[in-house]
């Protein structure tokens, strides 16, 4: 099982994409690390926000974490370089996703603060030259920075860095209800363009990737999900109020639904196992969003892993006979097949 904890809705960017900065949590009330022991043993934890280095204990939520897994991720702007490189000097196997949404320009513009290119490559560079082995940035492809994206790829790829893509969505956690991409054609051929390039790669896991990609293609044309999406199943968020929330993808409007507190409940287990918590599970079956998210998309990826192989394998096989993978051509798919 997989887990996300959003640290704080605390955040000195001002993403275009993303509201989170203007609708911050309040300090006082943000959960304490010690909350964290009730969790169990996890496969993955990605620690995120918000900007979790704005928490001054973020380095003992590290270390309660680090008794539950031994994996954690760590998503961040960049922006606090010298608390990244000190929290890297301490846990030298932690990762670290550094967000970047496009070269200098467009990426400050679209993250709305100066300077947040510099900072983000800076951190990235200085992780790289610690020899921190688990490092790479990722983008939200919009409307206007998808081409960008192929740029960051060749960045990524030559430092040997990971490269993680996302689509942008509308959420709760988002604050957003007019993210839309509008210029479908010219997105669906740069997100083309990068399936191509990670199938020439030697390793598998870039192979994933591509059809992770195609997925987020799927997406953009608002298709039904490739795979069922079982949020609160195979992963489950906490909120910074300690609330289990099944992902970060519902919509009031849609709908809207906590599994529980972790503050009342003595263990994880207690919300996990709860009516509640199977009465949240039933509404991910019906959730009509079809969300593509690397946290809800990943673990299922995972789990119907021999369902992904016959693309794989054959796109695989076309890139190294020299033809390209066509993104209209998508994988025989959908949730009744795989269940």
């Amino acid at each position: 099982m997989e887990a996300a904890i959003i640290t704080t809705y605390r955040c000195p960017m001002h993403c275009k994409m993303c509201n989170i900065w203007d609708n911050p949590s309040d300090p006082k009330i943000e959960f304490q690390p010690g909350l964290l022991n009730k969790l169990p043993k996890l496969a993955l934890v990605n620690l995120t926000g918000g900007e979790p280095f704005v928490r001054e204990d973020l380095e003992e939520i590290a270390r309660i974490l680090f008794t539950k897994t031994d994996r954690i991720v760590i998503s961040t702007s960049g922006w606090f370089e010298d608390r990244i490189i000190r929290m890297a000097t301490k846990y030298p196997n932690l990762g670290f996703r550094v967000s970047i949404e496009g070269l200098s320009q467009k990426n400050d513009e679209l993250r709305g603060r100066e300077g947040g290119f510099d900072r983000g490559l800076r951190t990235l560079l200085e992780l790289y030259r610690m020899g921190i082995k688990d490092i790479g940035f990722g983008i939200t492809v919009s409307n206007s920075n998808s081409s960008d994206m192929l740029h960051l790829y060749e960045l990524a790829r030559n430092l040997k860095l990971e490269f993680a893509t996302a689509a942008f969505h509308n959420s709760f956690y988002f604050h957003k209800e007019d993210n839309a991409i509008t210029n479908i054609d010219e997105v669906s051929a740069n997100f083309e363009e990068l399936i191509n390039r990670l199938l020439k790669e030697n390793h598998p896991k870039s192979w994933f990737r591509a059809w992770f990609n195609l997925g987020l293609i799927n997406y953009i044309k608002g298709n039904p999900r490739f795979l069922p999406c079982e949020a609160g199943s195979e992963n489950f968020f906490i909120d910074p109020y300690g609330e289990v929330l099944p992902c970060n993808g519902m919509e009031a409007k849609c709908w809207l639904a906590t599994m529980g507190n972790l503050n009342d409940a003595k263990d994880f287990m207690e919300i996990w196992e709860s009516e509640q918590a199977r009465k949240v599970r039933e509404e991910v079956k019906k959730c009509p969003k079809n969300c593509w998210m690397i946290g809800s998309a990943s673990p299922v990826m995972k789990k119907y892993v021999v369902k992904l192989l016959p693309w794989i394998i054959a796109n695989k096989f076309k890139s190294m006979t020299g033809r390209r993978v066509c993104r209209d051509q998508m994988p025989d798919l959908n949730r009744k097949y795989l269940i």
